[in-house]
């Protein structure tokens, strides 16, 4: 993939060629099948922390797990770096049935929280888990909307989310780098403010850790910072003079500067959810964990198949017990 393939660009194409194919069930997985359903409703059914808790912190009146669910691979958005295949074997793994077993499986492991994007698919997914399932995992999403002035697309879609049941709200990641880039920092306090003025929680997402520190500095009223996070010490980390962005697909990183975001971030009093903690699979999760916790992360979003979430959540519970941190806990 071109080191310059956004996210947006991405999601923008996948959106084009699911029109092009199978409609909007093409981002997201077919239908659940025949197999998966008694008389039309699926078979499915959540078991909240039926196998095991997880700790928890809490972010303006809710608890959120410290371990949250990360929503890429149900969007199918791998970042397999040069592994093209991967995204279709993802898209056909993961289809409507299987997204729903597996928050399921996670809030039987104590995972109470999914972060996602608006993917074609991905609401109405959530929505139907929740009504047909008895699912109560919240859901932390991040309109892709257009940010103008005016506010008015972005506007729209955060007031569609809430109408929608979800929980929190937080500018996406490639929205915020791109905003702090070019000096407007009036839209981000509008796009945090919008999500506010509805009632629910409202952060701010970067991989550029140029957005944490200017939104400090502004001010601007987030209540959590979402933000890449992840040491280099895995065989195809980028060397020092390959780091020449924020974020590269190959050589993938997405933290680009893991020592001054530890030392930056001991300064932000506001929560903390940190993710491409595991640099989209090169880093296992018995280092990662450990890593995040103890350089100040207060969450932790872990893309995870289905199969995972046992053992990942034993793995995140261990390194819980044992962390021992210089940023309090801010959540």
């Amino acid at each position: 993939m071109n080191t310059s393939l956004s996210r947006r660009s991405f999601i923008a194409k996948s959106v084009l060629g699911a029109a092009n194919t199978a409609g909007v069930a093409g981002m997201i997985g077919p239908p659940v099948t025949a197999q998966g359903q008694e008389n039309g409703v699926p078979t499915v059914k959540a078991a909240p922390e039926s196998k095991g808790s997880l700790p928890k912190g809490k972010i303006c009146n809710l608890e959120v797990s410290r371990m949250l669910l990360g929503g890429n691979l149900l969007t199918h958005y791998t970042h397999s770096r040069d592994l093209k295949y991967v995204y279709a074997l993802t898209r056909h793994y993961n289809t409507q049935q299987k997204i729903m077993e597996t928050m399921a499986t996670a809030e039987a492991y104590g995972v109470n929280t999914l972060v996602i994007h608006t993917a074609p698919g991905a609401i109405d997914t959530i929505k139907k888990y929740r009504r047909e399932c008895g699912g109560k995992i919240q859901a932390i999403v991040c309109p892709t909307a257009n940010i103008e002035p005016d506010m008015k697309a972005y506007s729209e879609q955060v007031k569609q989310l809430v109408d929608d049941g979800i929980e929190m709200i937080y500018l996406w990641g490639v929205r915020g780098d791109a905003l702090v880039q070019q000096g407007k920092m009036d839209l981000v306090a509008k796009a945090v403010e919008c999500a506010k003025e509805l009632g629910v929680p409202s952060g701010v997402g970067a991989h550029d850790l140029n957005v944490i520190k200017e939104c400090e500095k502004a001010k601007i009223p987030c209540d959590f910072y979402i933000k890449t996070f992840h040491h280099h010490k895995y065989p195809t980390a980028p060397k020092v003079d390959q780091v020449k962005g924020v974020v590269a697909e190959i050589p993938g990183y997405w933290c680009s500067n893991p020592e001054e975001t530890i030392e930056c971030m001991k300064t932000v009093e506001k929560p903390w959810m940190a993710f491409k903690v595991m640099a989209a699979g090169a880093i296992p999760p018995k280092d990662a964990f450990p890593y995040v916790l103890e350089n100040g992360a207060d969450h932790v979003l872990v893309g995870m198949f289905d199969f995972e979430i046992e053992e990942d959540s034993k793995i995140f519970k261990d390194a819980m017990a044992l962390v021992k941190r210089v940023r309090p806990w801010r959540s």
